[in-house]
């Protein structure tokens, strides 16, 4: 964390951003882990240098490694109020198709950021516009998906909006089958899942 804020004070954000255009694949790796970390400290730096835009380029990116990383990168500047506006705005339907990567590590980083970015009733809205639910739901019923507990808690969110309850009142055995996992988080965060799905205005 020192090193994190030490980096901030010294105005690197920029730099890193621009580098993460030109540098080489190892390096990105590098620039990445290290947005990461700073970003948990402060976004806005990072925002206002338009981050947003290149790491959506890196969610497309022919190295898994990149992919997972950036989806980090944005789910940090996701956990920020004014990051999370950016993300639902600019890189919604690209997390989305993401969620069906053939890598674990970047579905489990794609849902990952979606799940902050649904924080807000604006992201859940992108959220259902992008067809989110069928690829959360595959998650969700995956027992081994690193994913599952992020597209639970997302589907929670989902659900709130009156289209998302009704889409997921077909699916809630789905949720069902997650009461018995080994896992007390999953467990709890189904439990919840189906109340909040369940629950009649």
């Amino acid at each position: 964390p020192v090193g994190a804020v030490g980096i901030l004070h010294a105005g690197l954000i920029p730099s890193l951003v621009f580098k993460l255009k030109r540098e080489s694949d190892e390096i990105q790796e590098l620039i990445l882990d290290t947005l990461s970390n700073c970003l948990r400290v402060e976004a806005s730096e990072a925002l206002a240098t338009g981050a947003v835009t290149i790491l959506k380029e890196k969610l497309t990116h022919s190295s898994a490694a990149i992919r997972s990383k950036a989806a980090c990168v944005l789910l940090e500047i996701g956990t920020h109020p004014e990051g999370k506006s950016t993300v639902c705005d600019e890189v919604m339907p690209v997390l989305v198709s993401l969620l069906e990567d053939t890598d674990p590590e970047v579905q489990a980083s794609a849902t990952g950021a979606l799940m902050f970015a649904t924080v807000k009733p604006q992201g859940r809205f992108s959220a259902l516009g992008a067809g989110a639910i069928p690829p959360l739901l595959k998650l969700v019923a995956e027992e081994t998906s690193k994913a599952r507990l992020s597209a639970i808690k997302t589907l929670t969110m989902l659900a709130e909006l009156p289209e998302g309850r009704k889409t997921l009142l077909d699916h809630t055995d789905t949720f069902q089958q997650c009461l018995k996992d080994p896992c007390e988080a999953v467990k709890r965060a189904a439990q919840i899942a189906i109340s909040v799905i369940k629950w009649k205005p």
